[in-house]
């Protein structure tokens, strides 16, 4: 049981459709490894955590949401780069990465599926006005206060979010973009929404949050884009022949 490397890469370039972004890195294939893979390892960042995990469970092909080979990064193979991409090319196995396209993705990108695991119904784009933007607005079916919704969000990441406001506050419209989405608030605050909620915080975002009026939560980057990668591998694993296996290198982060 196993599918050709072209034949999956197709299948993920036709669902993430990576040609309508523009993005801070190279989105598909990073480094090819053998021609079939019949055992696919996903996970958020290809650490070196990540994959030797991968090596150990003999792993074709890993697919994450960080990659390599970011814009403006060193492009010499020293150090860390050398010993990731040794790991890589020693075991023969390929490295697939897909950021924006992967958090884009109506129903397994990351920002949807965070979504759909807090019950938020989703009314429209964060930033409507651009054809290839991240993030969600939408709301509860019912007005909640904001601490159980920290709950939620607690309960789904294992770790209590950054929170910007009085937890007491009822509230019903969201917005949401995972990873290092802070300065979103922004289009946050125009879109009309009570709370905003990302991975991370940046110094001014406190400032924006009070002086705007709107909740402000950062549940962590890792955390927070955990959830696009496993959707899409067990997608793959559902409709071609090969075994998924999700690892998840926690970060604190």
């Amino acid at each position: 049981m196993a599918v050709e490397l072209e034949q999956l890469l197709t299948r993920i370039n036709e669902l993430l459709e990576p040609d309508r972004f523009s993005d801070y890195c190279p989105n598909g294939l990073q480094v090819e490894g053998r021609p079939a893979v019949e055992r696919l390892v996903t996970g958020v960042t290809a650490s070196q955590a990540l994959l030797d995990a991968a090596v150990a469970w003999n792993a074709d092909a890993v697919l994450v949401h960080h990659g390599y080979f970011w814009r403006g990064e060193d492009p010499t193979v020293r150090g860390m780069k050398r010993r990731r991409l040794q790991t890589l090319l020693t075991h023969d196995i390929s490295l697939l990465a897909y950021h924006l396209p992967l958090d884009a993705h109506p129903e397994l990108g990351n920002n949807a599926q965070l979504g759909h695991l807090l019950g938020l119904q989703r009314t429209g784009a964060l930033e409507p006005h651009k054809s290839d933007g991240v993030g969600d607005v939408g709301g509860f079916s019912a007005p909640r206060p904001v601490s159980q919704l920290l709950y939620q969000l607690e309960q789904l990441t294992g770790r209590a979010p950054l929170h910007i406001g009085n937890p007491e506050d009822v509230i019903s419209t969201v917005a949401w973009c995972t990873g290092a989405a802070q300065d979103y608030i922004d289009a946050a605050v125009s879109a009309g929404a009570e709370v905003y909620i990302s991975g991370e915080a940046s110094e001014p975002t406190v400032h924006v949050a009070k002086e705007e009026g709107i909740h402000f939560i950062a549940a962590g980057h890792h955390a927070t884009e955990r959830y696009g990668v496993q959707a899409l591998g067990e997608y793959l694993a559902q409709h071609l022949p090969l075994e998924h296996r999700f690892i998840d290198i926690d970060n604190p982060v």
